[in-house]
């Protein structure tokens, strides 16, 4: 394939209401990036979450920068940081995967890596009711049941806990709603991702200027790590970000269980969180649900 081909391909903006193969790598790769992210993260497990993900924004803007040059569509994110509807929609998504990412370092770096992975096993279902709740769709009555399994998940491990697990909730609230609105960006997904950085750089830069000015900043002790939150970043979103373009929302929601499946086994296997009863009664729940309403889908391409 020549260059010029692939990055043709690579910028298409147009959504897709059939799967294609080039949004299938895309989307495989950046799941499988994701479900080794906690062994990077883990690395600054003592530096705040907050900071980094300042980081994680600063360091991924010359990334993405430098990728829109290659493919020569930086005219584009100039009009839409004149253009309001489209710097709206871009604050939106910019706040919320910011949320997302601060509740994701936080997790992992404070012993909550199983809540991270519950939070994006429900995710998929979470989106359906959000299909069914905001776009009107019909579910079937296995994609009710796989939901009502899911919440009954989330009951036993608030009864047991005491607690709502909030960080899971959390992140299938911030996830679903970003990939949401997402998908209804009125740009490009390189473009996109650029302009959600460029959005949160002025806070990041503030903050990071304060922690500077108070002597709190880890920059110093933890450089390359914290360089390289812009590439664990940009690399596996941009990568999402393609494929949900070329992707039918269904198809997203059953790819998403690699990554929760990667970062459940490296909870458990690498950094030894405690996988008691009520966890292991809520899992297969979890895991039940999903079987269901992967068959749903399955059966409904079929007819």
């Amino acid at each position: 394939m020549m260059v010029n081909e692939f990055m043709t391909r690579f910028n298409d903006i147009s959504p897709k209401s059939e799967d294609s193969p080039a949004g299938l790598a895309f989307a495989i790769s950046s799941y499988f990036l994701w479900g080794f992210l906690p062994l990077y993260m883990k690395m600054l497990s003592h530096v705040p979450a907050a900071e980094v993900v300042v980081h994680r924004v600063i360091w991924s803007i010359p990334i993405a920068g430098l990728v829109l040059i290659l493919l020569g569509r930086t005219q584009d994110i100039k009009e839409a940081l004149t253009t309001p509807k489209m710097l709206a929609m871009g604050c939106v998504t910019a706040a919320l995967i910011s949320v997302n990412w601060g509740i994701y370092v936080w997790a992992i770096n404070s012993g909550h890596a199983l809540d991270a992975a519950l939070g994006y096993y429900i995710n998929p279902l979470f989106s359906v009711f959000m299909g069914f709740a905001l776009l009107k769709e019909r579910l079937s009555r296995l994609q009710w049941a796989a939901i009502a399994l899911a919440f009954a998940a989330v009951v036993v491990l608030t009864i047991d806990a005491g607690r709502l697990p909030l960080a899971a909730i959390g992140l299938t609230v911030s996830w679903g709603f970003y990939a949401f609105f997402k998908k209804s960006l009125p740009i490009g997904p390189n473009q996109g991702f650029l302009l959600e950085v460029l959005i949160l750089s002025v806070p990041a830069l503030a903050y990071w200027g304060y922690l500077g000015s108070t002597g709190n900043s880890h920059f110093d002790t933890d450089m390359w790590l914290l360089l390289g939150c812009g590439v664990v970043t940009s690399v596996p979103l941009m990568l999402y970000a393609n494929g949900a373009k070329r992707l039918r929302l269904t198809t997203i929601a059953i790819l998403q269980y690699i990554a929760p499946t990667m970062i459940f086994l490296v909870a458990v296997f690498v950094f030894g969180e405690p996988f008691g009863t009520a966890r292991g009664i809520a899992f297969p729940m979890i895991w039940a649900a999903l079987i269901l309403y992967t068959y749903s889908m399955v059966r409904n391409r079929e007819q």
